[in-house]
Formats: C-alpha cells, structure tokens, sequence
C-alpha cells in the first residue's frame, strides 16, 4: 500500500505553530505533498527543512513570501525536478516532480499549486498562460508513463472547483474565478485523460470540501470548495482503495484553511 497525502499549509511556519508538526509526527502517509509554503528553504527551522525519517524538497518563489511547494517522502527519490519546463512558471514556486523507485512500476509524483487568478485583473491571464503550459506537461508526463509502464500522480492545490458538486455556494460563484466556465472545461479535458481519483471514490457526495474560508462560519456550516485533488493515471486511479479529508474536528483545531487530503493506492 502507498499513502500519499496533500496539503495546502498556507505559509508552513505558521501551520507547524498551529499543529502541523503533531500532524506530521502521527500521519502514515509515505508520500506528503505541500502547497503555499511561503518560505525559502534556509528560513524553515530544522523539523520543517529536512524533518527526521523524511526525505524533504522544496522549491520556493523566486517572489519573496509567496506561493512554494515542497516534497516529503520516507523513499528517497530517483530523481527530482523543479517546474515543468516553462521558462515563465519554473522559478514560481509552483510544482515540483519526484521520481519514487517502488517494486513493479515506478512512480511520478508532482506537487501543485496552480495560480488562483482573479477575474479581470493580469492575474487571470496569468492564470490561463499556466493552464495552457501546464496541459502540455500533463500530456508528456502521461505520455511517458504509458511509453515507461509506470504510474503518475499530481496532487496540490488545482484552485478549479470542477463541477456543482465541488462548491457548496456554485450558484453565486458562477462569474468567480475558480468556477469560471472555461476554467471547468479546462479541467473537463484533464480529466478525459486522468483520474479524478477522490471524485472516483465518492462519486455521489457532496465535496468532501478541502478549503473554507477564514471569513464567518464556513468552516462550521461547511460552506467550502473541492479544489485539492488527486489526479492520476488511469491504472494508478484504479488503484486507489481510499480516500479522505482530514477535516479538523473544530474551527479552532485547524491549522489551515484547506484540509489534507489523503489517498491509499494498493500498488
């Protein structure tokens, strides 16, 4: 079996302050994903940088603050690769991709966090530059898995709820960006070729949401967004035999406002 957990910390310093690192020391992934770090690598004290039984990556914003995603895994990789080949995106703290060896097929994990955007502002645009790019590195990343035989995963912070189901309040946010149609038929595409494995697993729920709102009681009404996925190879979504979001149990326990969300795969 193989747990791989994702998880948007929104700033990593502030969650292990808040319970991250009690969340860390008891999880039983083998694989954890993570997501708007905020920190360079020498600003992250020692059990965050380089935590004991883990092998940890990260790859920071070159802008000071923001975005940054990291890798930890009790495996050590075969090889490890910052950006997905777009000279725009590579320096923006916005993926990264592992090579695990495990027995049979090997394994591609990313870590994802995609531009939020905002309607009618630079940011949207830059928003549907790095969709376009990043499609392109979907198709060569699955490409070569079914080329090599082996799987591919790419978890984060995909920051599109895909359809009604994902967004409790869908109906107000329809002009939204992160429910935008073009960015939901952007995802539609994704998904005629990959897994929506949590989706695939819960196929008449609801959510299960994976971020709320700070703002009034969202958490508490779980008035939130689907947008952390796990998206896989076919083979690979066939293997998944779990899926969760470890919703805190209360508003004052959280130490994010996304959720991890943890898949099992019987590879």
């Amino acid at each position: 079996m193989l747990t791989v957990t994702t998880a948007n910390v929104n700033g990593l310093r502030a969650a292990a302050k808040k319970g991250f690192l009690r969340w860390l020391d008891e999880t039983a992934a083998d694989v954890i994903c993570l997501q708007e770090v905020r920190a360079e690598p020498d600003q992250l004290p020692g059990e965050l940088r380089d935590p004991d039984g883990w092998h940890a990556y990260h790859a920071p914003a070159a802008a000071k603050g923001r975005a940054g995603v990291s890798v930890y895994t009790r495996r050590k990789p075969a090889a490890v690769r910052v950006g997905f080949g777009c000279a725009e995106f590579d320096n923006s703290g916005r993926y990264l991709e592992v090579d695990l060896p495990f027995p049979g097929p090997g394994l591609t994990v990313g870590s994802l966090y995609l531009p939020s955007g905002e309607v009618g502002t630079a940011r949207q645009e830059e928003k549907y530059r790095f969709l376009d790019a990043f499609r392109a590195h979907l198709d060569a990343l699955r490409a070569k898995a079914a080329a090599d035989g082996t799987h591919a995963l790419v978890t984060g912070d995909w920051n599109i709820a895909h359809t009604e189901a994902d967004l409790k309040n869908w109906r107000a946010n329809q002009k939204a960006a992160g429910f935008l149609p073009e960015e939901r038929a952007w995802l539609t595409g994704v998904f005629t070729d990959w897994t929506d494995v949590v989706r695939a697993l819960h196929p008449d729920t609801a959510g299960p949401y994976s971020w709320w709102s700070y703002r009034g009681r969202a958490f508490d009404a779980d008035t939130g967004w689907r947008i952390d996925y796990h998206v896989a190879t076919r083979d690979l979504g066939k293997a998944a035999v779990a899926a969760v979001v470890e919703r805190a149990p209360s508003h004052d326990l959280r130490w994010s406002d996304h959720a991890p969300v943890t898949v099992t795969y019987d590879v």
